[in-house]
């Protein structure tokens, strides 16, 4: 049975207990339903003086639509300096973050070949894990120390969407054999109403082969994992 973990918990996850070769790294939400007013340009007979020639004109209706929220996870790769130190390829003098230390939904497989993030879920729906990233812990290479899961919400600013309407949120770790290491569960409430991403959780190399999973639970008020990433560069 899975170690259930409190803001600010930890547990070692050590080789000689647990297949570390495959350690999946599951992401899952639910959102409390809710809606907002979607624009839409539709076609209608012209009215009044115009309208006896016939003819249509544009007109803006505002349609009531299900509030989806666009969750995704990422995971930043850190070094024995506390730094994310491959910023990835460069163009026009700019780091792109493309095969560099930072997995997410435009690097979905980190170079090293070790870490892979499987996909996109972008509402929540269902049971089970919504986003998955794939390590294999026995082969990380040694330069990295620390592994750090941040969830943001895809333009959470713009649509008005925040943490305090996700529900049932929760981290775990499952080792290569299936077994549910750690689990670290978060819902939001009132007091999330301003963040739009949240530093998760991590796992930090622990000795020979060993690896410690921490719940962590810290909101940002952004919604873009970048601002976040400015800590460790």
């Amino acid at each position: 049975m899975a170690v259930i973990l409190k803001k600010g918990q930890g547990i070692s996850l050590k080789k000689n207990e647990y297949d570390l070769s495959r350690v999946t790294i599951g992401l899952g939400w639910d959102v409390a339903e809710t809606t907002r007013l979607e624009a839409h340009v539709v076609k209608k007979p012209k009215t009044g003086a115009a309208g006896l020639f016939g003819g249509t004109q544009d007109v803006t209706e505002y349609v009531e639509v299900p509030d989806e929220y666009d969750l995704d996870v990422v995971a930043f790769l850190i070094g024995e300096n506390g730094k994310v130190n491959d910023l990835g390829a460069i163009e026009d003098g700019r780091p792109t973050l493309r095969n560099g230390d930072v997995v997410f939904f435009n690097n979905l497989k980190h170079h090293s070949g070790q870490i892979l993030l499987t996909g996109d879920n972008r509402t929540g729906d269902g049971d089970g894990d919504d986003e998955q990233i794939i390590a294999n812990l026995n082969g990380i290479p040694g330069r990295y120390a620390k592994i750090l899961f941040v969830a943001q919400i895809y333009k959470g600013i713009e649509r008005k969407q925040n943490f305090s309407k996700v529900q049932n949120a929760f981290i775990r770790a499952v080792d290569a054999k299936g077994k549910e290491m750690a689990r670290f569960d978060l819902s939001g409430d009132a007091s999330y109403a301003n963040y739009c991403s949240l530093t998760f959780a991590e796992l930090v190399r622990e000795g020979e082969g060993n690896w410690k999973f921490n719940a962590i639970g810290t909101p940002h008020e952004t919604d873009a994992f970048a601002r976040i990433l400015r800590n460790y560069v």
